[in-house]
């Protein structure tokens, strides 16, 4: 590991030279690059030379104890118990550390939430995770932007799509794709009867321009009139737009905004990130990373979490986990459940030399 740790900080020395190269600076895309793998540099090599100085202070303070007698002989036997124990935590920092990153940590996320089984109350349970993961994002002071959404009559989501920015947001969110399942009392049952529904959640890694490059010659760009609230302007102009990227099928409608150019430019937004994620999938050849093994079919069997309201639980079938604090959860006390979720793929990760696992939770390794 040492080896390694030495290779890594010449390339630290070596990135942070770059951001000062006015050839770097220049060009946008290789300064993004190069100010991320800093960054992702600059933690190793903080821990690597704390691990130094404590590992020095550790040598002198033995090199004294041999002559040392009385109270400076206990105070010095007491630093090297106290540093010792901080070098065998920086090692478990350092080995975390060297864990390869996801290559989307640093990226925004874009997530969508649909109503799959149950109807109206599947609608209802999408707005709930909506307002789940808009209370986890407040907590965590990540910045929340929906970017389209359709209402259904008893004021659910059929659908909604919204971007999520803020440190660290796709580490704990890319854990939330795939199908959700609630079991409760619908709003809609006189007899008071337990009925269980689901919705789907997508999660996608925001992609840049220069991510995903897109030939307009295979967009195919529709516009119409937009349906639902939203006023007179909205309802009587063709300001709604959809987009198919006709080589893979992939179609974005967008109907929100009053102007066709912000839906376009909202509907570019959703499809570039949906094709860079299709793109990571292809390239890591994980089958279980598209957005169609995130989703399934929606069906009541298929699920990755279960939300049971009468007895208070919270179940996430990928780690067997369960929570009877579910009314904590759905106000967006979500680490709850992403904590350990996190947790048990830094442990298999670690265990796997720093190689994702492709039978883990996120949507790149499910």
């Amino acid at each position: 590991m040492q080896d390694r740790l030495d290779a890594l900080e010449r390339e630290h020395e070596m990135v942070e030279a770059s951001l000062a190269d006015p050839e770097v600076i220049a060009d946008q895309v290789r300064y993004t690059a190069a100010a991320r793998r800093y960054h992702e540099l600059d933690i190793v090599v903080a821990l690597l030379r704390r691990r130094r100085a404590v590992s020095g202070d550790v040598a002198a303070a033995r090199e004294l104890l041999d002559e040392a007698t009385g109270d400076e002989r206990e105070q010095l036997v007491a630093e090297i118990a106290r540093g010792e124990a901080e070098l065998t935590a920086l090692d478990d920092d350092l080995a975390e550390a060297l864990v390869p990153p996801d290559p989307n940590d640093s990226r925004n996320v874009i997530m969508e939430i649909r109503g799959a089984e149950g109807g109206e109350e599947a609608n209802l349970f999408a707005r709930d995770l909506f307002e789940m993961y808009r209370g986890f994002a407040t907590r965590r002071g990540w910045r929340m932007e929906i970017i389209g959404s359709q209402l259904s009559d008893l004021g659910g989501y059929s659908e909604i799509t919204f971007s999520v920015s803020g440190d660290r947001a796709w580490s704990h969110l890319c854990f939330e794709g795939g199908p959700h399942r609630v079991q409760r009392v619908p709003v809609t049952e006189s007899q008071g009867r337990i009925h269980t529904s689901s919705a789907t959640v997508t999660v996608l890694p925001e992609a840049d321009e220069v991510d995903v490059t897109i030939d307009p010659n295979d967009l195919t760009i529709d516009v119409y009139r937009s349906s639902g609230p939203g006023g007179q302007s909205v309802n009587t102009t063709d300001s709604a737009v959809r987009i198919t990227h006709v080589p893979t099928g992939v179609v974005v409608a967008m109907q929100d905004e009053k102007s066709q150019l912000q839906n376009k430019a909202k509907a570019m937004r959703v499809l570039r990130s949906r094709l860079l994620a299709a793109q990571q999938e292809h390239q890591a050849a994980e089958a279980s990373a598209t957005r169609r093994g995130q989703v399934g079919g929606g069906g009541r069997s298929e699920k990755i979490r279960t939300y049971n309201v009468k007895e208070n639980r919270v179940t996430d079938h990928r780690i067997g986990l369960t929570v009877y604090k579910l009314d904590r959860v759905l106000d967006g006390d979500l680490d709850l459940v992403v904590g350990p979720l996190v947790a048990d793929d830094r442990a298999r990760r670690l265990a796997d030399g720093g190689e994702p696992d492709p039978g883990v939770t996120t949507p790149q390794r499910r």
